[in-house]
């Protein structure tokens, strides 16, 4: 094989042909040949020149009419094999390959775009594969598929330590039947110590993906209130790391905001968990009842038998459920309804809890949606909250308050994948809870406190009504009772957030003026019809 960086090329006016010797310099090879045509053309006048030329075929007229052009030339020149040969290895090709070298990962968008009918596929081609990073004090923001189309819905998923089930709802958020280019997922890693941020790299989606990476914990409502200030779309879905979306979920929450702008729409209601790891801690509870689950299904139960079998040498995840299992709905074989919140009460008020006193416990943070302008109006997240439990109900009271209908929709439902259960939490839920009512000591908040007593919904609500129309009814009477139960009520929550016995919540003297007149109201309430109220107050008084 010829070197072409040791040869050069040389024209011999004699015989009007070229010739190949070793180069005696780095003069380029093509340099070369210019130099010696030029230098033939001073010694010969033009005319002889040309009927010189005449010898050359077609080929290498074009050579001398067009010098800018010479590499073409030479390679469709067939009687000068050598020169063929030295051009079709001359470095100046390498360039244009390396061209095509770079646009080969772009096959892979184009592909992708197929997929999505509404877009051309020359915007994506020149979009994907390109990661735009933002460096800020707290966080590290990583954008992915950073196309310019308009946004409708911004997807916020907060996570921690949720490597495995995190993976998998973002390849349930791949598949939705919603327009990939109108929608972006805000995946806010809060300082996860697991592979979590290997997520970036891992994941093929045709969604504009945000993964930002905060520097330190900083808590759910801190890293929620960071993906709403990224957030594009005019439209917000609040879910959950390990939330696990069907493919219509987006489309089937943006329907409902289309003609209103003044809703929360919730699927958490009607909650549906998965067992799609076996997860080392899971408490007995769990385990028995994934046991019962694999039963529906021979490869499921197969998977769990070897796990049980070589659980002792093994402390990390093992998968049940793959990608297969949810493009074909297999998963569901290890899915469970969880009614709580609708067999406590709230499916007597409808899809728009029509009547109910307490709509906002309807905004569940793990899958929720609501216009980005009315949490504008109301605020963001309370960032005093820390850990688990209540941040989403304190925003949610403050959304009620300002006006906002909440509506039930069990097609906007996800699946929460199932893992173990921290003991800490309960402590951080009665934390909150505490905060919730010092910032809102109003009875309509208050009133959750009897759901330590695992009284339903149906039950607080009509405490409440009653309550209220005890106000209507006597506004200047049972002021001594209407104290007590709303003190009551809040020590209720600040004795489990200390530590506290609950109980002697509003412990009087016997004989006390106080205590005879709230002894002397008790008695009038339920001749007066107020069941619920006097059921409530009696449970919690003599505690």
């Amino acid at each position: 094989m010829i070197k072409i960086d040791s040869y050069e090329y040389y024209y011999n006016p004699e015989d009007g042909k070229y010739y190949i010797r070793k180069r005696k310099n780095s003069t380029h090879p093509l340099k070369k040949l210019k130099d010696k045509l030029d230098k033939s053309k001073d010694k010969k006048d033009r005319k002889d020149k040309t009927s010189k030329g005449n010898r050359f075929d077609d080929a290498d007229t074009k050579v001398n009419k067009s010098r800018d052009k010479v590499n073409t030339g030479n390679k469709k020149n067939k009687s000068r094999d050598k020169v063929n040969t030295a051009n079709e290895t001359n470095k100046s090709y390498d360039k244009a390959d390396a061209v095509n070298e770079t646009n080969k990962p772009y096959a892979k968008a184009d592909a992708m775009n197929e997929t999505n009918k509404l877009y051309d596929k020359a915007d994506a081609v020149n979009e994907t594969n390109k990661v735009d990073i933002t460096d800020h004090s707290l966080y590290k923001m990583s954008v992915k598929n950073n196309h310019k189309h308009t946004i409708k819905v911004s997807i916020v998923m907060p996570t921690y330590n949720k490597y495995h089930q995190t993976s998998l709802s973002l390849y349930g958020l791949s598949k939705q039947t919603f327009p990939h280019a109108e929608y972006e997922v805000i995946l806010v890693d809060d300082a996860s110590s697991d592979n979590t941020s290997n997520i970036l790299k891992e994941v093929d989606v045709p969604f504009k993906f945000k993964y930002i990476q905060m520097k330190q914990n900083k808590g759910r409502s801190s890293v929620r209130n960071i993906g709403i200030n990224h957030a594009e779309g005019d439209l917000l879905i609040f879910l959950d790391g390990e939330m696990l979306a069907p493919p219509a979920f987006i489309e089937n929450h943006y329907k409902h905001h289309v003609h209103e702008s003044n809703l929360v729409v919730t699927g958490a209601m009607h909650y549906e968990g998965v067992y799609t790891f076996i997860m080392p801690d899971y408490n007995e509870d769990q385990v028995a009842h994934l046991k019962e689950l694999v039963g529906r299904d021979p490869e499921y139960r197969r998977l769990y038998e070897n796990y049980e079998q070589t659980k002792q040498h093994s402390n990390v995840p093992c998968p049940l459920v793959t990608k297969e299992d949810i493009d074909t709905n297999r998963f569901q074989r290890l899915s469970f309804p969880n009614r709580y919140f609708l067999n406590s009460g709230l499916k007597h008020f409808g899809e728009r809890l029509e009547g109910f006193t307490l709509p906002y416990i309807a905004f569940l943070s793990g899958n929720v949606s609501v216009r980005k302008a009315n949490l504008k109006k109301s605020g963001l997240f309370d960032e005093t909250f820390v850990g688990y439990g209540a941040e989403d109900w304190e925003l949610g009271y403050r959304l009620y308050k300002n006006g906002v209908q909440f509506v039930l929709d069990p097609s906007t439902v996800a699946y929460h994948q199932e893992h173990g259960i921290s003991k800490r939490k309960v402590k951080e839920q009665w934390g909150n809870h505490y905060r919730f009512v010092k910032k809102h000591p109003n009875i309509d908040v208050l009133i959750l406190s009897l759901e330590w007593k695992e009284l339903p919904f149906m039950h607080l609500h009509q405490t409440l009504v009653e309550y209220n129309q005890l106000e209507e009814r006597f506004p200047n009477e049972y002021n001594e009772l209407k104290h007590a139960f709303c003190t009551m009520l809040f020590r209720i929550i600040e004795y489990l957030n200390s530590g506290q016995p609950v109980t002697k919540l509003y412990d009087l003297p016997e004989g006390s003026e106080e205590r005879i007149k709230i002894h002397q109201q008790f008695e009038t309430l339920r001749p007066r019809g107020f069941d619920y109220l006097a059921s409530s107050f009696e449970q919690i008084y003599y505690l």
